[in-house]
């Protein structure tokens, strides 16, 4: 029967270095690492300090595009006026940006 298929042999040696077989799953944690969880903890850290840092005064855009000024601070809440007399409540978090002064009156 050797003609047309091998003879299957048993290995005489042992299953080698283990290091070696964990190393492909720890190369890919290490990629996964620094490509997606480093920038987005990175990323959640600035938004946070950007978040404590509101100030009455400052010009923002919300999640959902509403560009605006804040009017009022508060714990949970910040108070962006988008137009004369048109005061939204928002959550702190939704702010996305603040944008530089004078933006609003050009938009």
């Amino acid at each position: 029967m050797g003609w047309f298929i091998q003879d299957a042999y048993a290995q005489a040696e042992g299953q080698g270095d283990p290091f070696l077989s964990l190393l492909p799953l720890l190369l890919i944690f290490g990629v996964f690492y620094f490509v997606l969880i480093r920038p987005q903890n990175k990323q959640r850290k600035e938004h946070k300090e950007l978040v404590a840092n509101l100030a009455v005064g400052d010009e923002v855009v919300t999640g959902g595009g509403i560009l605006g000024k804040v009017t009022e601070v508060k714990d949970l809440f910040v108070y962006v006026q988008v137009a004369n007399e048109v005061v939204l409540k928002v959550q702190r978090h939704t702010i996305s940006q603040v944008m530089p002064k004078g933006t609003v009156k050009s938009a």
